[in-house]
């Protein structure tokens, strides 16, 4: 496997512009440690992360994806049809598989719904969303060092927290709000109450 993720790895810093490709890393790296934290399979958390942007390249600008995903049949939501920047984790997942060769249906799950997550995650879903919010070359949220924490805390209620201040940073933007989104947090809300 790891000779597989050196051939990616060149492979997509000649795709990606430096700074998505630093961020990248940055999750691959953030992801390995929250793997080793919770006892996950180190090399699919690299692998995940790595990979989770696959489809955010000057190629596949948000029109691209679109018509990506339609080409492919692979399901577009109304508020993915309205902002299909967020189609990049399902064309990612599907460029995972046709050209990088990835056939582990975690790592692609993992991928596919990094952005907005989904309801009764996996720990790797959850390791990949939450190491795309956290790794260290973000500092756009207002809670980040506390996120950051939690993180190697508990990564329900850390998913919790960033599921929250996602929808609420949205909400004060008057950006569309994703129903998966909006779903995710209600799920993992009750579960917490439970």
């Amino acid at each position: 496997m790891k000779e597989h993720m050196n051939q990616i790895r060149k492979k997509i810093k000649k795709r990606m512009h430096p700074e998505r490709y630093e961020h990248t890393l940055g999750v691959m790296y953030t992801a390995a440690s929250l793997a080793m934290r919770y006892d996950e399979d180190i090399e699919k958390a690299m692998l995940a992360g790595l990979l989770h942007d696959c489809a955010k390249t000057e190629k596949y600008p948000p029109a691209e994806l679109l018509a990506l995903c339609r080409k492919y049949a692979i399901p577009v939501s109304e508020s993915e049809e309205i902002n299909p920047g967020l189609l990049h984790a399902k064309a990612g997942a599907f460029l995972a598989a046709k050209k990088y060769g990835v056939t582990d249906p975690e790592i692609l799950d993992a991928i596919a719904c990094h952005t907005t997550g989904k309801p009764a995650m996996s720990q790797l879903d959850k390791i990949i969303y939450i190491a795309d919010f956290i790794e260290p070359g973000r500092n756009e949220a207002d809670n980040l060092p506390r996120v950051r924490r939690l993180a190697f805390v508990n990564l329900d209620k850390c998913l919790l927290g960033i599921l929250e201040d996602s929808l609420d940073y949205l909400k004060k933007k008057g950006n569309i709000i994703d129903p998966i989104t909006a779903k995710t947090y209600k799920y993992y809300k009750k579960q917490f109450k439970k």
